[in-house]
C-alpha cells in the first residue's frame, strides 16, 4: 500500500522584508517548509528571488483580524519584527504587536513561536530598547504557545545594522574620540550562526518553552571590534580615546554624521551598548548542536561580510528597513491627483544609444556610481539631510549592478522597476512634502533611445511650496545635466560595446 505524502509543515514569518527574516525565507524553503509570509507591503517582495514560492498574506500585527487569517493552519510562528528607530512610544507599539500575534497564535493552535530577542543583563535599569526586547519576549513566553526567545547581541554580517556602524566609524575615522562604552564587553555573533539556530529552533522539543542566550565565540571590547574589523580591511589599527563627556544622545550624533546610520537608528543602537551585553548561560548547546565547524569567530565575520560585499551579494540589509518618518506610500496614478498641488520637472532627450545601453546607465544610477551632475549640490544635499536627522545620501545601493524593488539607492528607495524601460525612485530625504523621481526609456524607430526623466513634488502646506521654489534654480543645473550625462554615459556604454565584441571575435578565432 503506498502511503499518503506528508505535506510540508507550514511556517509564517513577520519581518520578512528585514535584515533577517529575508535571509531565513530561503532556508526555511530549502529545509522543505511550506513558508507564509506576513508583510505590509506586499510590493517590497516583487523582486525578491524567493517571492514566487512563498505565500503573501498583507497585514500588520497592529490588526488583529489579519494575524488572524495569517495564523490559520501554522505549525511554526518566526516573530521577527521590532520598532527600531520608530517615533512616539514604541515600546506600547511592540507590547501591543506582541499581545496579538500571541493571541493569534494561541487561538489558532500553533505549536512553535521562534522570537529573536536582544542580549541584555540582568538589570532594571535596561535601554528603552532593550526593555522593549525583554518585554516582547515576556509576552510570547506566556502565551501559552511553547516559545524559543533567542537572545543575540551584535550580529555581524554584510548589511547589519551592527556591522555597518563598525564599518564606517572604522573607514571614515584615522583617529576616534569615542565615548566610554567602547571599553564594554561584548559578544558578538555572525548572522550566519543566528540563521543556524533560528532555523533549528522549529524543532525543540514541544515542552521547551524559555530563553536561550546566543553569542559567538569571543568575547571583546567594542573598541577590540572596530580595531579587528581594520585588520581585515587592511587599514591601520585606530588609536581610541574613551571620552566619559559624550553622552549616549551626543554620541548618536557623531554616528549620525560620521555613517550612513540615520539618527533615528543610532540612538537606540547605542543606547544598548551601555551594558556588558554577554552570554550568561550555554543551555541552547543540550537542544541544538553546534554548526558543522563550530562558531563564527568575529575576525571570520568580520572577513565573510566583507567578501559578499565586494562580491555584490549582500541579500538583505538594514538600509531596505522602512525609514520612520519617510512616505511609504507610492506615487499615486495621474487620476487621483486632482485636489492635490504638485510640482513636476520634465526632461526628455534623445539618443543614438541603444535602449539596453541607457537602460543599464539608469539601473546602475547612485552609489558609486553618482547621480551623473554636479556631484557637490548633491553631497551637499545630503549631509544637509544627514545634520537634520535624515538618511543623508551615503546608505549606497545593495548591488552595484541591479535594482530590485524595495531597494534602497543613497536617499531613495526603489518604489517600481521595470526593468529595461522605467524605474521610479520614492524620496526618502527629510522634505516638507513627497517626492519621486522617474527615469525611462523608449525605443526609437532609428535604433536609438528616448530618455525620459520626471521629478514629482508634492508639497506639504507653505513650507513645501517655499522649499520647491527655493530649489527651482538648481533644478535647471542639476536635473538638466543628469539628462545630459546619462545619455552621454549611454553613447559611451554603446562603443565600448562595439571595441569590444570585435575582440572577443578575433580571440574566438
Amino acid at each position: 500500500m503506498t502511503s499518503a505524502a506528508i505535506p510540508a509543515r507550514r511556517v509564517l514569518v513577520t519581518g520578512a522584508t528585514g535584515y533577517i527574516g529575508g535571509r531565513l525565507v530561503p532556508l526555511l524553503l530549502d529545509a522543505g517548509y511550506s513558508v507564509r509570509v506576513l508583510v505590509r507591503a506586499p510590493q517590497k517582495l516583487t523582486d525578491v528571488p524567493w517571492a514566487g514560492r512563498v505565500e503573501i498574506v498583507t497585514g500588520d500585527l497592529g490588526d488583529p483580524g489579519s494575524l488572524r487569517e495569517a495564523c490559520a493552519g501554522v505549525d511554526v510562528l518566526y516573530y521577527l519584527v521590532h520598532s527600531m528607530g520608530a517615533r512616539g512610544d514604541f515600546e506600547r507599539t511592540e507590547r501591543t504587536a506582541a499581545e496579538n500575534v500571541a493571541a493569534a497564535a494561541a487561538a489558532a493552535g500553533v505549536s512553535r513561536i521562534v522570537y529573536l530577542g536582544g542580549l541584555h543583563p540582568d538589570t532594571d535599569t535596561l535601554s528603552p530598547h532593550l526593555r522593549s526586547r525583554a518585554e516582547v519576549g515576556r509576552i510570547l513566553l506566556a502565551s501559552g504557545v511553547p516559545t524559543a526567545a533567542l537572545q543575540a547581541g551584535v550580529v555581524i554580517g554584510s548589511g547589519s545594522t551592527s556591522f555597518e556602524m563598525i564599518r564606517h566609524l572604522t573607514d571614515v575615522l584615522p583617529y576616534m574620540p569615542a565615548p566610554k562604552w567602547v571599553r564594554n564587553r561584548i559578544q558578538p555573533i555572525a548572522v550566519r550562526d543566528v540563521l543556524y539556530y533560528l532555523l533549528a529552533a522549529a524543532d525543540l522539543p514541544a515542552d521547551v518553552n524559555r530563553t536561550f542566550d546566543i553569542g559567538g565565540p569571543d568575547v571583546l571590547r567594542y573598541g577590540q571590534m572596530m580595531n579587528g574589523y581594520a585588520l581585515e580591511a587592511g587599514l591601520r589599527q585606530r588609536p581610541i580615546a574613551s571620552l566619559p563627556v559624550l553622552t549616549p544622545w551626543l554620541a548618536s550624533q557623531w554616528v549620525n554624521l560620521v555613517t550612513p546610520i540615520p539618527r533615528n537608528l543610532a540612538i537606540p543602537i547605542i543606547a544598548s551598548l551601555q551594558y556588558d551585553c554577554v552570554v550568561h548561560e550555554r543551555d541552547i548547546d543540550g537542544y541544538i548542536p553546534r554548526p558543522e565547524g563550530g562558531l563564527t569567530g568575529y575576525r571570520r565575520a568580520v572577513r565573510l561580510a566583507l567578501g559578499r560585499m565586494r562580491d555584490g551579494e549582500v541579500e538583505t540589509s538594514w538600509r531596505n528597513a522602512s525609514i520612520e518618518g519617510a512616505s511609504s506610500n507610492p506615487l499615486p496614478s495621474d487620476p487621483d491627483w486632482a485636489g492635490h498641488l504638485v510640482y513636476t520637472d520634465l526632461r526628455e532627450k534623445r539618443t543614438s544609444a541603444r535602449p539596453e545601453d541607457l537602460w543599464r546607465v539608469i539601473e546602475g544610477i547612485g552609489g558609486d556610481n553618482g547621480w551623473y551632475s554636479f556631484p557637490l549640490a548633491w553631497a551637499v544635499r545630503g549631509w544637509m539631510d544627514k545634520i537634520v536627522g535624515g538618511v543623508g545620501l551615503r546608505r549606497g545601493r545593495r548591488d552595484p549592478e541591479r535594482l530590485h524593488t524595495g531597494d534602497v539607492l543613497d536617499f531613495w528607495r526603489v518604489e517600481r522597476i521595470d526593468r529595461g524601460r522605467f524605474l521610479r525612485l520614492r524620496a526618502e530625504m527629510r522634505v516638507p512634502g513627497r517626492a519621486w523621481l522617474e527615469l525611462g526609456v523608449e525605443p526609437t524607430d532609428d535604433g536609438g533611445a528616448l530618455y525620459r526623466q520626471r521629478a514629482v513634488f508634492f508639497p506639504r502646506g507653505l513650507g513645501g511650496r517655499l522649499y520647491w521654489f527655493a530649489i527651482l534654480p538648481f533644478h535647471g543645473v542639476i536635473f538638466s545635466g543628469m539628462a545630459n550625462r546619462i545619455t552621454e554615459e549611454a553613447v559611451a556604454e554603446a562603443k565600448n560595446d562595439e571595441k569590444v565584441t570585435p575582440e572577443l571575435g578575433r580571440q574566438r578565432r
